[in-house]
């Protein structure tokens, strides 16, 4: 591998833990024993790479653009190969409109309506230290942070789909937002 091929799975490895956030947050958590997040980011990043000639943008915030649109196509294909449904190309739109919601949504979690060029960039930066930092805490914080203020879900349906009580949910939460505030305030 060249110095230049180098570079760029450096540039896409940056966007890893953002893709596999996006990944957890639109992926039905009952099919997350059965497709791992980390699989399709894989399949994402290894085809964004082998396609990077064809990308045409020049920021950071349309590089994740358009890697949001491959991972979309690869949760749709994921989950339909998992099915083994007929294609139906409305539910991998709506996969990919999920994914731009859940961005946008952890997008908005970090910033107010500020739309300057650096204002963007700070907030994309923002995503991806937010992405990193969530992947550093222990499992069952992560998922049940992103159940809770992604997925809006209640303490009792965290508690039920992690295997604990309300309670021991609410404690995983506390914990993993108070060490989560811990990791942003170090990078």
């Amino acid at each position: 591998m060249d110095e230049s091929e180098s570079d760029d799975v450096a540039m896409l490895d940056r966007y890893r833990a953002y893709l596999r956030l996006l990944a957890r947050l639109n992926l039905d958590p009952r099919l997350r024993g059965k497709l791992d997040p980390s699989d399709i980011v894989q399949q994402t990043l290894l085809q964004a790479f082998q396609g990077l000639t064809q990308f045409r943008g020049k920021t950071p915030g349309e590089l994740a653009a358009w890697l949001r649109q491959i991972l979309a196509r690869n949760l749709a294909m994921a989950v339909r190969d998992f099915k083994r449904g007929k294609r139906d190309v409305a539910r991998e739109r709506s996969i990919e409109q999920a994914i731009d919601a859940s961005s946008s949504r952890l997008d908005a979690w970090l910033t107010s309506e500020e739309t300057s060029p650096s204002q963007q960039a700070i907030a994309n930066e923002q995503a991806l230290r937010l992405a990193d930092a969530l992947e550093a805490l222990p499992d069952a914080q992560r998922e049940a942070l992103v159940l809770q203020h992604w997925q809006g879900w209640s303490l009792a349906q965290i508690g039920q789909h992690l295997g604990r009580s309300p309670e021991a949910a609410a404690g995983l939460i506390k914990r993993g937002l108070k060490r989560l505030r811990e990791l942003l305030q170090d990078v």
